[in-house]
């Protein structure tokens, strides 16, 4: 792992992903672009009066002024970092930066267990995992440690989603962690024998030519599963595919990605797919 994307915005959250940023940057030598995107409106910037340019002018030092005194943390200190300024929030620019750089995670930020509020739900971070082609992590608690022991990866185990669960092993071996594959199994129009689990899972293994143990959890709905299982196991993290801007994947169709999101109180991290 070589660069890092961490968009802030100064709040609490956000700096909860720095941390966790900063000490992943740590452990692997990797540089931070810490972004922020000043919420100018296009219009405002493209105003010609003296008045409004006077403004304008005055918004992105205050901007960038704040954006410096944020970025004056201890944990911060010999990490190499470089801070990037938008003018106004533009989500997809998040992935443009990321491909210019060469990143290989997105780091956000997230509201606690009442819900992920303005930051994920219909918003921004949700915006960025829907526009990412590269994993966005999603931090929820003050992690002063990012410490990867156990990953959970749940998903329907059709075939497009191989890449994903690929990636997914590419960072549990990163990160020298134990990834736990799981199926969930709920009662239903999804509800598939353990006979024909057996054999949806053996299918994709074989072609994807991974030699993985994959548990089949069974539950009431997906996204209990998913969070009941990785409690079950003491997840560090958990992971889920998208069909970015499709929205979530047919296994996490709806509400449901949303919904382990905004009830886990582990990291969760998002694949392309």
């Amino acid at each position: 792992m070589k660069s890092i994307i961490v968009p802030i915005d100064f709040s609490e959250q956000s700096e909860k992903a720095l941390k966790v940023a900063a000490d992943i940057a740590k452990q692997h030598d990797a540089e931070l672009f810490i972004l922020h995107m000043l919420e100018l409106s296009p219009s405002i910037m493209s105003e010609s009066g003296y008045v409004a340019q006077e403004q304008v002018v005055h918004l992105i030092r205050m901007g960038e002024q704040r954006f410096t005194d944020f970025l004056d943390k201890p944990y911060l200190k010999g990490i190499k970092m470089t801070p990037i300024i938008k003018h106004y929030k533009v989500f997809s620019e998040v992935d443009e930066i990321a491909k210019k750089h060469n990143a290989d995670l997105i780091v956000m930020g997230s509201h606690g267990t009442d819900g992920l509020q303005e930051i994920f739900i219909g918003s921004n971070t949700e915006r960025v995992v829907r526009s990412s082609e590269i994993p966005v992590l999603v931090i929820k608690g003050d992690t002063k440690k990012f410490q990867l022991e156990r990953f959970v990866f749940a998903c329907d185990f059709k075939e497009e989603n191989i890449p994903a669960l690929k990636k997914a092993l590419e960072i549990a071996n990163l990160f020298k962690s134990k990834l736990y594959p799981v199926y969930i199994n709920t009662p239903g129009d999804e509800f598939l024998s353990t006979e024909d689990t057996y054999t949806r899972i053996s299918k994709l293994l074989n072609i994807a030519k991974l030699g993985l143990e994959v548990k089949i959890y069974n539950d009431y709905t997906v996204e209990k599963g998913v969070l009941n299982y990785s409690e079950t196991v003491a997840a560090d993290l958990i992971g889920i595919p998208t069909h970015g801007r499709k929205g979530l994947s047919h296994f996490f169709m709806g509400s449901i990605g949303e919904d382990i999101a905004n009830h886990s109180d582990t990291p969760v991290i998002t694949f392309k797919i």
